[in-house]
């Protein structure tokens, strides 16, 4: 069961003063205070993301030796490959760059890396294929912040690097030309929170200032960063929130042919940031998680509807497989966990099975993080070592965990909340028992307790619609106006209690593992809809009629070309909260 937390808002006086500036409910001037916008010109930049609120993208670090070793590249025809990872974010950022600066300079070409044969990041096979077949320039993506020793090789071998990326740095930096990396301690960039194809983004930006062409050219780019910022999961805020606000502009009003078979088959009428989460994003990671990163490249730079389409229907056999490979090993994993009881009584989680399919541990591991609460890894054989996926509980930083076990490991790298790593197999045992105790000593142990942040208690009452035609209420409408969500901006979790049910509450789904949910307030009139995941269990105790307390979500339900406001539960309690 998860432990409600109640947001402290102590600033009453700036609720109110809000409240009155702006016009709005308490509840929306609570919600803005939580965010700190206190005052009529933030909540302006707040509500209205604009472009002028975007850096010059000549003050990251090294701009301006990348954007020269290109534009020279350019003018002298020289063979430039730009490489990145198998993920989303890696493959928007090379289907970006390569896009762009195909237009201005034919003899280019893109590599991503295989996950099973190569692994993350840059590799040496990679850094070959490059010298081997005359490329004297790689713009790697999204990767090789930690790849020294492979820059330099191909810097012995002619090659020379300019490195986006925008994971931590490690001791020493790569022999690039020019590393752009907001989280380099030199780099003085006002904003440290892009993700790898966002840089990729300023660096076109920086190239295209630099060309002396428009600026409106760049917005055909500006969906594939969309994409890529709601995928990596980065803060929603500062400059990530307005790239991100342009790019859903882009993928509504005029979206790239290679997404254009995803949103059709959704039948959705606008694509939010949940939407590319849970349509577009997971099939393009299938591509590389199943076949090739490759395969998700082809389509976001096609041209060409008809092959476009072909290209989709692969993904989505990939990400069919994906959903079998995830389903199956996650049951093995938590069938491994049931049967030892030492793994039960440990604050971390740290699972190998040599049979496991690489491209779905990510995954694994954040399913049985979500189920045991605490930081997890996953690790299975990839070709002569193990390679794993870490994912952590909130606010305990795994990256710094790994750190204090890099005597076990061959390389690791990544962020807070989820990192990657490989080892030698006859390390595998070691390395549990050493990260085991690596994070006893220094998790709290409330991190290890699963828990909801409720942001504000509402009334059936205010979400009640004010207009005649309009299924939405006032505190709603403005609520979209928060858009896009996301880290550091998530969608307010509301409690309501005293709720009971309407009547036409039941367990939907295979195996009743869902609740649909119809139900009202005591002593109010407002009947709502909603929908609980995995909350199918407490459908007879709900029919029973007694009052329960729900912390749950807003959200919009479309059907049928019918639109209307839906509550997204997250959990029930029986016993009052207040």
């Amino acid at each position: 069961m998860k432990k409600w937390l109640h947001r402290n808002t102590d600033n009453s006086e700036a609720i109110v003063q809000l409240q009155s500036v702006l016009s709005i409910p308490y509840t929306i001037a609570r919600l803005l205070v939580q965010r700190n916008i206190l005052d009529f010109e933030t909540a302006k930049e707040f509500f209205k993301p604009d472009w002028s609120h975007t850096h010059d993208p000549y003050l990251m670090k090294d701009m301006d030796r990348a954007v020269q070793r290109i534009t020279d590249a350019i003018s002298n025809n020289e063979k430039i490959l730009v490489y990145g990872d198998y993920d989303v974010d890696g493959t928007t950022a090379v289907s970006l760059v390569y896009s762009y600066l195909h237009k201005v300079h034919q003899s280019i070409d893109y590599y991503i890396p295989d996950r099973h044969n190569e692994g993350y990041g840059v590799s040496r096979k990679g850094v070959e294929f490059a010298a081997n077949n005359g490329f004297s320039l790689i713009i790697a993506l999204d990767c090789g912040i930690k790849a020294n020793k492979h820059v330099k090789w191909a810097k012995n071998n002619g090659v020379e690097f300019i490195i986006c990326d925008h994971h931590r740095p490690g001791d020493s930096l790569p022999e690039a030309v020019a590393i752009l990396d907001p989280k380099r301690e030199d780099c003085s960039y006002p904003y440290d929170e892009l993700c790898g194809c966002a840089i990729g983004f300023k660096l076109i930006q920086a190239i295209n200032k630099k060309l002396e062409r428009n600026d409106d050219e760049l917005n055909e780019y500006l969906d594939l960063v969309a994409i890529a910022i709601a995928a990596d999961i980065v803060p929603m805020n500062g400059e990530n929130r307005v790239l991100c606000t342009y790019g859903l502009k882009q993928i509504n009003e005029s979206p790239r042919i290679g997404i254009q078979p995803f949103i059709a088959a959704s039948k959705k009428s606008t694509f939010n940031v949940n939407d590319v989460v849970f349509t577009i994003a997971p099939r393009i990671n299938a591509a590389g998680r199943i076949h090739s990163g490759k395969k998700a490249v082809e389509l976001l730079i096609s041209s060409d509807s008809q092959l476009a389409n072909s290209i989709s229907e692969q993904i989505n056999a990939y990400n069919s497989e994906r959903k079998e490979l995830d389903q199956t090993i996650t049951n093995e994993a938590l069938n491994m966990i049931a049967n030892n009881p030492e793994l039960q009584e440990r604050k971390t989680t740290v699972l190998y099975s040599p049979e496991w399919h690489k491209g779905v541990i990510g995954i694994v591991a954040s399913r049985l993080m979500e189920t045991y609460y605490r930081p997890t890894i996953v690790l299975t054989k990839s070709g002569d070592l193990v390679a794993g996926s870490a994912r952590s509980v909130h606010d305990f930083d795994v990256y710094n965990a790994l750190e204090a076990c890099s005597e076990e490991l061959s390389q690791f790298g990544g962020h807070k909340y989820a990192a990657g790593m490989t080892l030698k197999e006859d390390q595998v045992q070691d390395f549990a028992l050493k990260f085991e105790q690596v994070v006893s000593s220094s998790i709290n142990p409330k991190q290890l307790i699963p828990f909801l942040d409720i942001d504000a208690e509402l009334d059936f009452t205010e979400l009640t619609p004010d207009i005649k035609g309009n299924p939405f209420p006032k505190l709603y409408r403005l609520l979209r106006r928060f858009s896009p969500f996301g880290p550091f901006n998530l969608r307010p979790i509301f409690v309501t209690h005293r709720v009971v049910d309407n009547g036409y509450s039941q367990a939907i789904g295979e195996e009743g593992k869902h609740l649909r949910l119809n139900i009202k307030q005591q002593n109010s009139s407002t009947v709502l809809s909603g929908i609980g995941f995995n909350l199918g269990h407490l459908a007879e105790e709900i029919k029973t009629g007694q009052p329960f307390s729900i912390a749950y979500t807003l959200e919009e339900n479309e059907w049928n070309n019918n639109v209307s406001l839906q509550l997204n539960v997250k959990d029930i309690k029986f016993t009052e909260v207040g």
